[in-house]
């Protein structure tokens, strides 16, 4: 099968959004009158961001759910993306469930193939995407201001959790090893929840490298400092809600570890005037997608972790970082 049959077999589709799609030199993309693009690119590379062998449909959603997740966080309805492969081989079964899994994430959020790049080389997927969003609606991380509340969606920590258990380093029960590895591999963008937040939350981005990590980079764009409760960050992850009996398989510092600086959460950390509660509730209640209040924003920089008396919190946790 050549280059040409690859695409045209498994990701040429007719195109209802764009002007132009797959096919031609360029796509075309025509956004509503008056909108702004937002675009965003990211990219899994084999054993870095993905085991070798994971299954191909569930990389497929995760290749373009780390996308939708960037247009969640600006608050931007997704149009349209492209999609660079790189193979080490062309292999119809592998194409075929890596396609099925692309496509249904894009289609249920309208979201169409118009371009991209195939070529033979270790398994590499880039994928970069284009949303709209209203002039001066977009959600940024410039936007938090002391007072302000903090909030997660979702669940934290339950990538890290299964992260560490196909590596060996602590063994799960496998119905749990199951739903915390569809976390790893199935993430879900929060489209939804950051298309109802605009005009609610100050400031908001996707966490991806962790919790800490990311919130970092709201205070530093904002020029605040933060509190967060680590009481509650730590009922988060998703074990927490097992029985008792299966809970002693967590200690504190792990639990922490996985929820504050896991990674590969893809869930949306935003911050909202203390007066939006409402607003805020009926946001997550629209989308369907649970929140938590996790600190507030504070005027003096810096971050601060407190436990459920109050008390600080010292820690050396620190979120992922490629070239760290």
């Amino acid at each position: 099968m050549g280059e040409f049959d690859l695409i045209a077999r498994y990701f040429t589709r007719p195109v209802r959004r764009a002007a132009l799609g797959v096919g031609d030199d360029c796509a075309l993309l025509a956004p509503a009158p008056g909108m702004q693009l937002a675009v965003s690119t990211d990219m899994l590379v084999e054993d870095r961001h993905f085991f070798a062998g994971t299954n191909p449909e569930r990389l497929g959603h995760k290749a373009l759910a780390v996308n939708l997740s960037d247009l969640a966080a600006c608050g931007a309805r997704p149009l349209a993306f492209t999609l660079a492969l790189a193979l080490p081989a062309a292999d119809d079964a592998w194409l075929a469930a890596f396609a099925r899994g692309l496509f249904a994430l894009a289609d249920a959020h309208g979201c169409e193939l118009v371009g991209g790049d195939t070529t033979q080389g270790p398994l590499n997927l880039c994928i970069t995407v284009w949303g709209e969003v209203p002039p001066g609606q977009a959600l940024l991380r410039s936007g938090a201001r002391a007072g302000d509340d903090l909030y997660v969606s979702g669940t934290l920590g339950d990538a890290r959790l299964a992260l560490e258990a196909l590596q060996g380093h602590r063994p799960l029960p496998p119905a749990l090893l199951e739903a915390a590895r569809q976390r790893l591999e199935q993430p879900t963008p929060r489209v939804a929840l950051g298309l109802a937040l605009r005009g609610v939350a100050s400031a908001a981005l996707d966490v991806s490298d962790g919790l800490l990590g990311d919130l970092a980079h709201i205070l530093r764009a904002s020029g605040v400092g933060a509190c967060v409760d680590t009481s509650i960050t730590m009922n988060l992850i998703a074990a927490s809600a097992l029985p008792e009996s299966a809970t002693v398989l967590f200690d504190l510092n792990f639990l922490h570890q996985c929820t504050l600086a896991g990674g590969d959460d893809y869930e949306l950390l935003f911050t909202a005037p203390a007066a939006a509660r409402a607003a805020v509730a009926a946001a997550s209640q629209a989308s369907s997608t649970p929140v938590t209040r996790i600190g507030r924003i504070e005027a003096e920089p810096g971050m601060r972790l407190i436990d459920g008396q109050g008390q600080p919190v010292v820690h050396h946790y620190t979120s992922f970082d490629h070239f760290a």
